[in-house]
């Protein structure tokens, strides 16, 4: 197999291999897939090259290899026994080719990188950009390749008459030629390569030297510390970290900030005895985090409420026992029932809120630390750890590509280092819609983001940005501001057009290459049957992407291997890593904007659409999360992933940095992850439905954070890599006493048993003998090496800065300032191993590893997880806020969306993820509140039953009581005042509004009547009798009615979950008019029990007020079944009032005595 010279210095192949199928016992495991490039270049011809595996630290587990297959491109062709390129110079040639590649493949199936001459039908001109068109074609006759680049995309012409030469022709013409112009025939001037490049670049020379022969990324990344001895950090204790990495960068104290074996560490008065530098020791430490109690005045008679409304229930519960209703025993009964489980459920929801916090960040201090130019970054680049972001979508038609397109290019511009950022967006459908809209969304970002960067915008949605109702001219002091507002927005208006239009475009495009393939298919059958009669020829309608080539994907036809439930895998890097150094634009006048100060460098953009094969539980949005975990930790490997749904877009710029504050200040290191809150837009004024979730986000979630930290909701989470693959926190032994340490304490463990516990910087396990061994790496992650082996780099780099005596678990200042390695062809293909069907088979992956599997809110049960192995996790509200997403506003949308979320939490109450089961790291109070996400649908029962009890009073003419007495309207007024007042010191402490406290007391019965009560059947069929539940998705799209916002608000969908609140409505009504008629006409009137019937009944339909309003709709566009069961129901009621006791001859009474059959 011939070997392709010009790539030899790129990285080495790792292993996507499956372990030895040898042992006994075990069904044969899928052989790896073959990885070949199959794309033919202009001149037909192939040729490929083979790679040795990278050298693995498991050295007890055997891995097969596999061999990558790469034909000649424009940019690399075969040299013979030629000198090889040098090899900066071949890496980013392959890095080239590969982001211009789209990489298919998965189960039993060939791997291979279809290079993509368009991308799109519009021409791309970024030079990190797929599909860039930025160079012509060599000038030498007979060579079809393209011109040497620089990192801008320009050509770089070696002469003086600008003749155009590729790389292969120019080393051809300067070792074989004697250096002649093959153009103008004078001598070249510079016949370097590298110098050639580097003048390009405008003298600047490259980030990092060329590595040394024979030494793996993986070895040049980080260095395994290989002293046996006790290394003294800086506090002068016994270093905990024995997972030691350090760079072989020569960046400030890099290396000598940690003291080298056989010697103190000092290097000429340069550091202290420990091992640390003196400027660090003399410069004061600032926290980038600082926690903000609620007011005294606030929280205390708070707290003292809720003792007092504890102690008046039970004073009340057991008043209410022993004064039993004896005239209606059967009315008395159901209520004091449905009373205790109230009074249960409100301490559950309540005990949680006792402990809540706020919190702010310092910016300032986290640009000093990480990027101010100092002895320990001389250069003043980012010290910041990168981060991952992950955008997921399933379905085109449900949640709009121009909404994802939006999301994306927010994220691109968010304010971060733009070589520590990358975006991954992951198409569970598999659409070349999708796919194409991405494409567009990275053409346009190369104006998007440097428009942003320029004149600082906010937000940066465009969608957003250009539809603010405030003055967009505002504190905008560049004078050309206007200029470039007007332009960009005739840009993304034309962007609009291209993604709206994109339908239709693949349609034509796919009729059109469908005609021509049945004409060839008719003449070829043709010419093979001669004179003999044919039928017409049947082909599978395709899809075609913009180069003429089938769609590896979903086709808008489904057929075999190519439908939403059987799909090859795809990766395509839309944007290529960024360089390492800024790279500022042009200041031609042909240019749409003048950006000569401004860094048009673009995040890595990568678009991934995991295999699917029919057979395979694929686990819905938490695989798809898993698959993008993998992809990513063996192409950027971020050591923190931000999660986004597609609907949801960065609002606040500066959101990554302010959760970066909390990740790398002290203490830091054990925190799993970051929450920020959901915020909505295109909500009606009066929040009907309670989209906001305002209590939910502002006092509960506030509340939680005083605790162990908020629950993960799914979407806007900054998490820990580290904590997402399952390991235990740092110093998890210091943490874990428990709620029951006190009466039963653990027995002291032995001073080198303790020793040995913090040498391990990772951990996984949830038993104390749990050690860490990395051949069980496989069995736990997949045989993946290069994904095995990014794991303890990742935990390396997400570690805070080691600049205070506090922080045990810290890297030295300077560590993340080198540049990240280039991105070649075997790292793409091995991240198309790890998202084929079949890896995760006999893996921990969804059971204890990524995103948990077996709930429809599996959201909540991965960060239950990460909390009872004793992380923490802390809430951040910024200002302004961090995302903003959309929200149903229709009620069948809404409570779908409700019965989804309880259907989980049921889930999760009959599961091993029940609070109950808890381990000893998860606080008391953080287990409550746990404990009441698993329980509160179930008060939907007793809600019901409560809700029925005022109109059967009614009806009976009882009460719950035996007469309305002191005692009784007592407890009552009290009870309702501290409900008012804790209401209103939530509101204080919190910082809601009174109308957002009542909407959420609305929706809550709502909810509670309808979804929740049919979350718990589905729950009971599903544990009872294993039957399955699917759910759709929640529909992202606006409403038909574009003239009017919330045209959606008034559409009304008729769903079963609408029947018992429409119950209880027309039952409370009738009963209202049968007590009122009864008393009037009675001999002797009851008006205490009909007072306390009407009463309750108000307040049941109160409550329900917003659903009844939601069934009206507008303008007649009531559907007529509602009308139908509202009189169904009254007649109904009527006629089995009459069944139950019909009127007598001798009654006083309207209609008779109801009585309890």
């Amino acid at each position: 197999m011939a070997t392709n010279s010009a790539l030899k210095g790129s990285r080495l192949a790792a292993s996507a291999s499956t372990l030895s199928a040898s042992d006994s016992g075990k069904p044969p495991v899928p052989q790896p897939p073959t990885v070949t490039f199959g794309r033919r270049t202009l001149s037909g011809r192939y040729i490929s090259y083979s790679r040795d595996d990278l050298d693995s630290e498991i050295g007890s587990v055997e891995f097969a290899n596999y061999h990558v297959h790469i034909p000649p491109t424009p940019d690399n062709q075969p040299m013979g026994d030629e000198a090889p390129v040098d090899p900066a110079i071949s890496a980013r040639v392959e890095e080239q080719y590969v982001s211009s590649s789209l990489f298919t493949g998965g189960f039993n199936s060939v791997t291979r990188a279809h290079l993509m001459d368009k991308v799109i039908e519009s021409d791309v001109n970024h030079p990190q950009m797929a599909g860039a068109k930025g160079s012509s074609t060599c000038a030498v006759p007979g060579c079809d390749s393209k011109v040497m680049r620089d990192e801008r995309g320009n050509d770089i012409l070696p002469c003086e008459c600008d003749f155009k030469i590729c790389v292969e022709c120019f080393t051809d013409a300067v070792k074989t030629g004697g250096g002649v112009c093959p153009g103008c025939k004078e001598a070249y001037k510079t016949t370097d390569l590298e110098e050639l490049v580097n003048n390009a670049k405008g003298g600047q020379p490259l980030s990092l030297p060329p590595p040394p022969a024979g030494v793996s990324k993986m070895e040049r990344r980080l260095s395994l510390m290989k002293s046996t001895k006790l290394t003294r950090s800086q506090t002068g204790d016994f270093d905990h970290n024995r997972w030691l990495f350090e760079t072989k960068g020569t960046y400030g104290y890099g290396n000598a900030f940690w003291p080298k074996e056989g010697g103190s560490g000092s290097d000429g008065g340069s550091s202290t005895g420990s091992g640390q530098p003196s400027e660090f020791m003399n410069k004061p430490w600032r926290p980038l985090t600082r926690k903000l109690k609620i007011p005294a005045a606030i929280l205390s008679p708070y707290r003292l409420l809720i003792v007092i409304r504890m102690a008046v229930l039970g004073l009340f519960l057991a008043w209410r026992i022993k004064h039993q209703n004896q005239d209606a025993i059967w009315l008395w009964g159901m209520s004091v029932v449905c009373e205790i489980w109230f009074a249960f459920s409100w301490l559950l929801d309540q005990l949680p809120k006792l402990c809540p916090v706020n919190r702010a960040t310092d910016l300032s201090v986290l640009k000093e630390k990480f990027e101010t130019p100092g002895p320990h970054n001389p250069t003043g680049k980012s010290d910041l750890p990168g981060i991952d972001v992950f955008v997921s979508t399933a379905d085109p038609d449900k949640e709009p590509v121009l909404v994802t397109a939006n999301t994306i290019l927010s994220i691109l511009a968010s304010d971060y280092p733009v070589e520590k950022l990358a975006c991954y967006v992951s198409d569970d459908g598999g659409a070349l819609l999708t796919f194409e809209a991405m494409a567009e969304a990275a053409s346009f970002s190369e104006i998007w983001v440097p428009f942003c960067r320029k004149h600082d915008i906010e937000p940066r949605n465009p969608e957003t940005y250009f539809n603010l109702k405030r003055d967009p001219y505002k504190n905008k002091v560049r004078p050309d501001f206007v200029r470039d507002r007007r332009r960009v927005k005739r840009e993304y208006d034309e962007f609009k057009v291209r993604i709206n239009g994109l339908p239709d475009s693949i349609r034509r495009r796919s009729d059109a290459y469908h005609a021509r393939e049945e004409i060839k298919a008719m003449k070829l059958q043709r010419e093979t049957a001669g004179d003999e009669v044919v039928e017409s020829v049947k082909i599978p309608k395709a899809t075609w992407m913009a180069d003429g080539t089938h769609w590896p994907g979903t086709w808008w036809v489904p057929s075999r291997e190519h439908s939403k439930g059987d799909h090859a895998g795809i990766i395509q890097v839309m944007l290529k890593p960024p360089s390492d150094a800024p790279m500022t634009g042009d200041t031609d006048e042909g240019k749409l904007l003048d950006l000569a100060d401004v860094d048009i460098r673009l995040p890595m953009l990568v678009y991934v659409s995991r295999e699917k094969r029919p057979g395979y539980d694929h686990n819905k949005k938490a695989g798809a999360m898993n698959a993008l975990v993998r992809a990513s930790a063996v192409m950027s490997n971020g050591p923190f992933i931000l999660n986004l749904d597609c609907d949801h877009y960065v609002y606040n710029s500066k959101a990554l940095r302010e959760g970066m504050c909390f990740m790398m200040d002290r203490g830091g290191d054990r925190l799993s992850y970051v929450q920020f809150p959901q915020r909505f837009e295109g909500i009606d004024p009066s929040d009907r439905y309670a989209n906001h979730n305002t209590v939910f986000f502002d006092v509960n979630m506030r509340a939680l954070d005083g605790l162990q930290g908020p629950v993960y909701v799914g979407t806007g989470c900054l998490f820990r890599r580290i904590a997402l693959y399952g390991f235990d926190p740092p110093r998890s032994k210091d943490h874990s006493a428990g709620c029951c340490s006190c009466c039963f304490p653990r027995p002291r463990k032995s001073r080198a048993a303790v020793a040995s516990e913090e040498s391990r910087a990772l951990r996984m396990g949830d038993s104390d003998d749990d050690e860490m061994n990395l051949s069980t790496f496989p069995k736990k992650f997949g045989n993946s090496n290069m994904l095995i082996e990014s794991i303890p780099v990742a935990e390396y780099q997400g570690r805070p800065l080691a600049d205070h005596p506090a922080i045990k678990n810290g890297r030295p200042p300077g560590a993340l300032t080198i540049a990240r390695d280039l991105l070649d062809a075997p790292t793409v293909a091995e991240a198309i191993s790890v998202i084929s069907c079949w890896y995760e088979d006999k893996t921990e992956w969804g059971q204890r590893v990524g995103w948990i599997y077996g709930s429809v809110t599996e959201d909540v049960v991965t960060g239950y997880r990460m909390h009872n192995r004793g992380w923490k996790s802390v809430y951040c509200v910024t200002k302004p806020d961090a995302f903003r997403g959309t929200a149903p506003i229709n009620l069948t949308d809404r409570l779908h969306q409700v019965l989804r979320w309880a259907t989980g939490s049921v889930e999760i109450f009959f599961s091993r993820n029940n609070a109950i089961l808890a381990s000893p790291k998860m606080k008391i109070l953080q287990r409550i509140a746990y404990l009441n996400v698993g329980i509160y649908p179930f008060t939907s029962i007793f809600l019901i039953v409560y809700c029925f009890l005022p109109a059967l009073s009614l009806f009976s003419g009882q009460f719950i009581v035996q007469t309305l007495n002191v005692a009784f309207l007592t407890y009552l007024l009290v009870i309702s005042m501290t409900l008012c007042m804790l209401a209103v010191l939530e509101i204080r402490w919190s910082g809601i509004e009174l109308e957002e406290w009542w909407r959420n007391e609305q929706f809550w019965l709502i909810g509670g009547t309808s979804s929740h009560l049919a979350a718990v059947l589905q729950g009971l069929l599903k544990v009872i009798a294993g039957v399955e539940i699917s759910f759709t998705l929640t529909s992202k799209s606006a409403g038909d009615d574009v003239d009017d916002e919330y045209a959606d608000l008034y559409t009304v969908k008729w769903t079963s979950l609408m029947i018992p609140p429409l119950t209880i409505i027309m039952v409370n009504l009738i009963a209202i008019a049968v007590g009122i008629s009864r008393t009037i006409y009675s001999v002797l009137p009851q008006w205490s029990r009909l007072l306390g019937g009407v009463f309750f009944s108000f307040w049941v339909l109160a409550h329900l007020y917003p659903f009844a309003k939601g069934l009206m709709g507008r303008r007649g566009r009531t559907p007529t079944i509602v009308y139908v069961w509202s009189g169904l129901i009254a007649i109904t009621i009527s006629l089995l009032w009459v069944a139950i006791k019909p009127p007598s001859a001798n009654s006083s009474q309207i209609g008779g005595s109801f009585t309890f059959p």
